[in-house]
Parts: C-alpha cells; sequence; structure tokens
C-alpha cells in the first residue's frame, strides 16, 4: 500500500472551513431578480394554483409585496402584466396608463432605488395570446415591432429601469433600440430574451399570467430544444441590435447554453429559472419528497456555475431569506 501514487482531493474537504476556502461558486442576493404578476382590479391577491406561494397583485395589495422584496434586499423586479380587457393588437400593452406602467410607477414612487424591469411582450394582452400581430393563423413579424418598440417607450416613461422584451420576433431588439433612442431614452438598457426556447415548462407561467395561445402555437418564433448552434445566431443578432443582458430561457434543462453563451459573448448572462421548474420543486417538497431549501440552493447554484450573472426566479424571495441565514 506505500507504494501506490494518487492525488488526496479529499484534504480539501476536511472541514467546512476548507471547503469555504476553495468554494468557487457563489450565489448572493444581488444575483436574484424576482418576478411579480399586476392585475388590474382591487383587493385582488390571487394565488396561481400551479404556483404555490406565487399570486397575482392588485396594485392596492403590490405595495405590501414591494416592502417585503426590498426588506430582503433582492435588489430587482420584472413585472408582467394582466389586463382587465385584451384585444387584437395588445393595446394594454403599450398604453400609458396600462398596468405594467402603473405598478412601475407606483414601485419607482416608493423605492427608487429598486430596479423594476419591464417584461416587452403582447401575448398577455392580445386576445390571441400570440407574442405578436396575427393576419388569420399567421404570426406577423415586421408589423409587430412597431407595436413592441411602442410599448417599450410607454414603459420607459412609467419609469421602467430596463426593458426585457420577449417576444422573439426577429430584429426585436434593433426596434426597441430605435425606439428607445428616438424617444430620449437612450440610457434605458435592454435585457433580451436573445435564447428563449419553445420549452413545455412554460405550462404554470400560463396560468399565471393568463397568456396562452388561443390557437396554434409559438414554435414559429421561439427556439426548437433540439438545437444548440441557432443559439449563437439568435444572441449574435440582439448584440449587434444594441442588447446590454442576454437572457437564456428556460435555465435548468438548458445549462449547456448558458455556458456556451458565456464562453462566446462578454455581455451579462441572465438565466430564467422558469414557472414549469419551480412548480416541479414546489410540488416535490410540498409532498415531502424533497429537502426544498437544498435543493433550490443547490438548483440556482447550477445555474450559476454553468455561467450564469443574474437569475430571474420565483424562489427568490425565499432564496433572501436563506442566504440571510447564512
Amino acid at each position: 500500500m506505500t507504494k501506490l501514487q494518487f492525488q488526496r482531493h479529499r484534504r480539501l474537504r476536511a472541514n467546512a472551513a476548507l471547503r469555504s476556502m476553495v468554494k468557487e461558486t457563489y450565489l448572493h442576493k444581488e444575483d436574484l431578480i424576482y418576478p411579480i404578476f399586476v392585475i388590474e382590479g382591487e383587493n385582488i391577491k390571487n394565488e396561481v394554483p400551479s404556483m404555490p406561494g406565487v399570486f397575482q397583485f392588485s396594485l392596492d395589495k403590490l405595495e405590501a409585496e414591494i416592502d417585503e422584496v426590498v426588506t430582503l434586499g433582492i435588489p430587482a423586479v420584472i413585472l408582467f402584466g394582466l389586463p382587465a380587457e385584451k384585444d387584437a393588437v395588445g393595446t394594454g400593452a403599450f398604453h400609458d396608463h396600462g398596468i405594467v406602467q402603473e405598478a412601475t410607477r407606483l414601485i419607482k414612487s416608493r423605492y427608487p432605488e429598486l430596479l423594476v424591469i419591464a417584461d416587452t411582450c403582447l401575448c398577455e394582452f392580445t386576445d390571441h395570446g400570440h407574442c405578436g400581430l396575427i393576419e388569420g393563423d399567421q404570426i406577423l413579424n415586421d408589423p409587430s415591432l412597431d407595436v413592441l418598440a411602442r410599448t417599450a417607450v410607454s414603459q420607459a416613461k412609467a419609469g421602467a429601469d430596463i426593458i426585457a422584451p420577449s417576444n422573439m420576433m426577429d430584429g426585436f431588439v434593433a426596434a426597441i433600440r430605435a425606439g428607445l433612442d428616438e424617444a430620449g431614452f437612450e440610457n434605458v438598457p435592454i435585457m433580451s430574451y436573445a435564447v428563449k426556447y419553445a420549452s413545455s415548462y412554460y405550462g404554470p407561467f400560463r396560468d399565471a399570467a393568463d397568456g396562452a395561445p388561443q390557437f396554434g402555437d409559438r414554435k414559429s418564433y421561439q427556439m426548437d430544444p433540439s438545437n444548440r448552434i441557432e443559439a449563437f445566431r439568435e444572441a449574435e443578432s440582439d448584440i449587434a441590435e444594441g442588447a446590454d443582458f442576454l437572457i437564456v430561457k428556460p435555465a435548468l434543462s438548458y445549462l449547456d447554453i448558458i455556458r456556451d453563451v458565456k464562453n462566446n459573448y462578454t455581455l451579462p448572462i441572465v438565466a430564467y429559472n422558469v414557472s414549469g421548474e419551480y412548480a416541479m420543486i414546489k410540488a416535490a417538497a410540498i409532498n415531502g419528497w424533497i429537502e426544498e431549501k437544498k435543493v433550490v440552493l443547490e438548483t440556482l447554484l447550477g445555474m450559476k456555475r454553468a455561467g450564469s450573472d443574474l437569475i430571474i426566479t420565483y424562489h427568490a424571495k425565499d432564496v433572501a431569506h436563506w442566504l440571510e441565514e447564512k
């Protein structure tokens, strides 16, 4: 036995102090972006059935939620809106008094230092549920760009710190960047959903945002889960058009894509820990099959290790609590 030659890797795992000293990846509260669903109406706090712990808030119920977010030290929220009425062109998305715009004003008046990110899409506001304008059963690309740019400008006027377009129309970053610049918002950054797959993990979100398509699917504009190289083309286009952040969505089944994007581009990378990923963990935890805290922290740490700089996650409040305990 004395002649055996091997490495003693366990030396650096012998106790907590040593393990902490050589730890490579960290998760911080500053990495977290918390999604919030805001709904028109009064006295509404509806829990999403498929997403325990996630709610739709009317504006009069939103303040308490934002108070908690700020107290926990979460630096940013991303807003998704549910209008009282929908139409074919998604008027509520770009109306100056739309629900996202009003929620933004409310948050910024109360906590100007909290970063407000506005999701910029039409699916929650159109009666057909698609992310662009339609003609028959076709989703129109170029006519949708004008509406998306108009939406982004209205969100910036309301005080949004970052515009996050999620629609996956070709040229959407270019159109929004031009619209913002022309309106005097050249300093408002774009957090682009650059690499967004047509994923089955979005199901609970469509319950939360009431944004399921009324016909067909979104495979003509969102990416095929089979494709890896296509992610480079999408990211490169958005960078050339003026994106300031790149989102990869979903995260858990696309950690390889997060690493690819991180290795090839220098912009901050954002992982979207989507609704289905959240719901699976919540369901397993409720049934006592897993330890929620440990699994959530390990999952988000994996996203950081894969290369994400920031994480959009419905777990954000819980994670902030847990990190504070440490």
